[in-house]
């Protein structure tokens, strides 16, 4: 029975019948839950459990040109609410302009790209599948929804004929006329029936007409699998791609839609040489190469090429830079995919070190000398780069040798490198931007915080190094409302030119056109930009969703002035966790199911309840979750950033680094107080058994020192710090300072061998020291319940160490993996996992949507012609 206006599906209330297709009616609905009109597809009949199952995986989708599919009833989906007339609606008025339609068409190979990559094939691409959004954004719905099934309710050139026995040989799927020959027999189909019934909208929007059509259904059948397409209508410029598409021998079709972007973009005439198609998604030795084509000679092209030629289509290159890759999940210290100027290299952060590849090249190369690193940006002619590890910024060449110091930073939040000799950086977490010599010196504050601020990060220097572009937050509330602001170095002026927004960045084309990209909510956006007068010349436009971002602003998102954009899309976009119990055997369970930004979990000492970091609206606070009662009190308010929780031994309090140096609050809630105060950045770590000593890290000249400081008090008075006094303090970078059950013993990290590596001595030190890890490790971790030290690998593995002890000696065994699946892999010092008192299980940060998924670790996406698609978006309201 139809659905009437203010009839409820669950929290769905229907607005209005929008049409019928071959799955039954399509309503306008209103979500009350997230407030936000969806579609709503109703079937007369009830979906299985098949269904069901693809149906999720679809959902997992995030694409800017495709509809997403955000529910699924027993016999509906909700879907998002498109507006706009479908391709079909638009070809129905005429032929499309050749680049109008190789535009769209660009668009719809970078959809069916995308879904191909996950294993999804839609196998209904038809106009009727196809909508044109207002802004010329394409969304191609109902993707895989063939395979996924569902009984058509009534014929319809315009609505999937799908099939609940969609795996069962001899079943025909899909619209007749956009077939592959192979579907319309009836046999198996996989990505190239795509690839055919792509070439036939194509057909159809360049000249107006179906390619193929017959009085009834059988008689168009018996055209797709036994009639040659007759290509004389079609423009000689695009027959090569047709030809490609259309070859009713899936062998000899193109095998990847990836190729077909690669063929619009040449757009040769048929009397040309054919080349081979070039599939993108590939081992990244061939993807290399090939990007080097496209890159490599950007900027000499964008120079010589006249700004009246025609747009070229975006190109999508999903590259897997090798299986030894591990770049970090959160993006907290800026992007780990680095571009030089000219996009003819790429350098990349893969647990810590500094690599870098040229993109006619197969093989990367380690730079010495970067162990630690973090937050790279090359110089302006490409052949260094700068970084910082170890609490200091350093330079090192591209093409090797030894870094260099060139000053001090105990955390950094980005950094340019400008074409005057000068580098503009935030040199730590909070403060201003300074401005450092390239060959090193002394740094020179440049801006100041306005009231209310705390932190500017992420800067640009402009060509020509007279105006920076740089964010600015007030560190009480998240980066989604954060100005991007510019700064003249002229005359030292400053203004907000984009509110609501993190990590601005200009860009030119060769139309001479300029914009400003910036990221809110893992959506790029971009606008027009004044360089003149410094300011937005129009209303920003989305080009990008699912872009990596984090809390702190950062964005795994680099450019080129060649126009070619790299980026890393990871799960949840903005970096969302969960928090799950984990045994040696891999086994999950879930513990915090809600997807939030979580950091630095710590287990209360009988295991019953779970400190947490949680960055929110506000900022990271810190918050308590009783299992028990499945319930999450807050217990610090703003003022932050307050981190860093750790229990004492008795489980009454909570201490924790706050903006000030450290402070405790009772576990229970009530006022914070001072422990230790402190203009540099400390991070409480680890109480003795006893609770009268606390160990810390500190920021130093060489990154961390490790500290610890006496303590007493009582249930009335609560803690209070004596004198602190230093562990260890070196030129080396130490962190994580854990005491052993016994309190004889101190584990830490150091990178004093090149690499964080954890060491033992005891305590108090007696100059004795053993090394427990090789080849790269952080979080040192005692069991209570045996001998036995927990770490955590560069890859984000978790290692386990039994040891014995003779005398004064601490004998160490060979260390083994304690579990084969990984956890989220964060920057130095974010610790992400905690043992439980019983030393059977974790408690782990995980990604979400994809926590036993690692490729996002080494997989890069790289949008070629990019500058091209902003032309398209956006416009050129903009002027140099």
């Amino acid at each position: 029975m139809p659905l009437a206006t203010g009839d409820k599906l669950g929290p769905y209330e229907i607005l209005a019948l929008i049409g019928k297709g071959g799955m039954g009616e399509v309503y306008r609905a209103r979500d009350s839950r997230l407030s936000r009109d969806v579609a709503i597809k109703v079937s007369s009949s009830q979906f299985n459990e098949r269904f069901e199952r693809e149906a999720k995986l679809i959902a997992s989708l995030n694409h800017l040109n495709i509809c997403s599919l955000f529910d699924v009833g027993p016999n509906f989906l909700v879907m998002e609410l498109v507006e706009g007339p479908t391709l079909a609606e638009r070809i129905a008025e005429g032929a499309i302009p050749l680049e109008e339609a190789l535009q769209l068409a660009a668009q719809i190979a970078d959809a069916l790209d995308a879904a191909h990559e996950k294993g999804i094939v839609h196998r209904d691409l038809k106009p009727g599948n196809v909508k044109i959004k207002p802004d010329g954004v394409v969304k191609v719905l109902d993707f895989g929804l063939a395979k996924a099934g569902g009984i058509p309710d009534a014929p319809s050139a315009d609505s999937p004929t799908i099939s609940m026995a969609a795996t069962q040989a001899g079943v025909i799927l899909g619209t007749a006329a956009y077939m592959s020959p192979e579907q319309a027999r009836g046999k198996p189909v996989d990505k190239r029936a795509d690839i055919w019934a792509f070439g036939a909208v194509l057909y159809e929007m360049i000249t107006g007409r179906q390619l193929f059509r017959g009085e009834d259904l059988s008689e168009t059948l018996a055209s797709v699998i036994m009639k040659d397409p007759d290509l004389e209508p079609v423009p000689a410029q695009v027959r090569r791609v047709l030809k490609r598409c259309l070859q009713k021998d899936p062998q000899k079709r193109l095998r990847d839609i990836s190729g077909v972007t690669l063929l619009l973009e040449d757009r040769q005439p048929e009397s040309l040489p054919q080349a081979p198609a070039r599939p993108a998604r590939v081992p990244w030795i061939v993807a290399g190469a090939l990007a080097l084509v496209a890159v490599g000679t950007g900027f000499a092209w964008y120079a010589a090429r006249s700004p009246d030629q025609p747009l070229k289509p975006m190109i999508r290159l999903n590259a897997d830079l090798g299986p030894g890759v591990s770049m970090a999940t959160s993006s907290i210290t800026g992007s780990n995919l680095i571009l030089s100027p000219d996009g003819s290299r790429l350098a990349y952060i893969s647990q810590s070190r500094l690599f870098t590849l040229r993109l006619d090249q197969s093989v990367a190369t380690e730079l010495p000398g970067t162990e630690g690193a973090y937050d790279a940006f090359f110089s302006p002619d490409g052949q260094s780069l700068a970084f910082f590890a170890g609490g200091r910024l350093k330079r090192v060449s591209v093409q090797g040798g030894a870094a260099v110091i060139l000053g001090d930073s105990p955390g950094s939040r980005g950094g340019s490198w400008g074409d005057d000799g000068n580098i503009i950086a935030s040199l730590s977490n909070t403060g201003v931007l300074s401005r450092i010599p390239a060959a090193g010196g002394t740094p020179l504050p440049i801006t100041e915080l306005a009231p209310g601020e705390r932190t500017h990060r992420w800067p640009q220097t402009l060509p020509g190094s007279k105006v920076v572009l740089f964010t600015a937050n007030n560190g009480t509330t998240g980066f989604d409302s954060a100005n991007i602001k510019v700064l003249s170095l002229t005359d030292h002026r400053t203004k907000i030119v984009q509110p609501g927004a993190t990590y601005g960045r200009v860009v030119g084309t060769r139309k001479g056109h300029t914009y400003l990209t910036y990221v809110n909510r893992s959506t790029l956006f971009a606008v027009p930009f004044d360089t003149d007068r410094l300011e937005v010349a129009g209303t920003p436009v989305p080009v990008l969703e699912g872009v990596g971002s984090s809390p702190t602003g950062a964005v795994e998102m680099d450019v080129s002035i060649s126009g070619t954009l790299v980026y890393r899309s990871l799960a949840g976009g903005s970096g969302l966790l969960t928090v799950q119990w984990m045994d040696a055997a891999g086994k999950l369970q879930p513990l915090i199911t809600k997807p939030a930004v979580y950091g630095r979990p710590a287990l209360s000492p009988k295991g019953d309840r779970l400190a947490v970091e949680l960055n929110g609206s506000t900022g990271p606070d810190i918050w308590i979750y009783e299992p028990r009662r499945d319930n999450m009190t807050r217990l610090t308010f703003g003022n932050g950033p307050n981190n860093s929780p750790l229990w004492s031994p008795d489980g009454r309090y909570i201490v924790y680094q706050d903006p000030g140096g450290t402070s405790w609050v009772r576990s229970d809630g009530g006022a914070p107080q001072a422990l230790i105060r402190s203009k540099n950045a400390e991070f409480p770590w680890s109480f003795t058994p006893d609770g009268k000593r606390l160990a810390y890290l500190e920021s130093g000249a060489g990154g961390y020192d490790l500290w610890t400081v006496p303590l007493e008090g009582d249930s009335v008075s609560g803690i209070h710090a004596g004198k602190p006094e230093v562990f260890l303090n070196s030129e080396f970078d130490e962190r994580s300072p854990t005491f052993s059950p016994d309190g004889r013993w101190l584990a830490y990290s150091s990178n004093e061998g090149g690499t964080f590596e954890v060491y033992v001595r005891a305590f108090p030190d007696k100059g004795g020291k053993w090394q427990i890890s090789n080849g790269g490790a952080n979080y040192p971790m005692w069991s209570r319940t045996s001998h036995e030290l927990l770490y955590e690998t560069l890859d984000a593995r978790i290692m386990a160490a039994s040891y014995s002890l003779k005398g004064d000696s601490f004998v160490p065994d060979k260390p083994r993996l304690w579990s084969q699946k990984a956890i989220v892999n964060l920057v130095n010092s974010i610790k992400n996992y905690e043992l439980a008192p019983d030393g059977k299980r974790i408690v782990a940060l995980m990604p979400v949507e994809t926590p036993e998924d690692p490729g996002a670790q080494n997989h890069a996406t790289f949008l070629l012609n990019f500058w091209d698609e902003l032309e398209r978006r956006v416009g050129a309201a903009g002027k140099r």
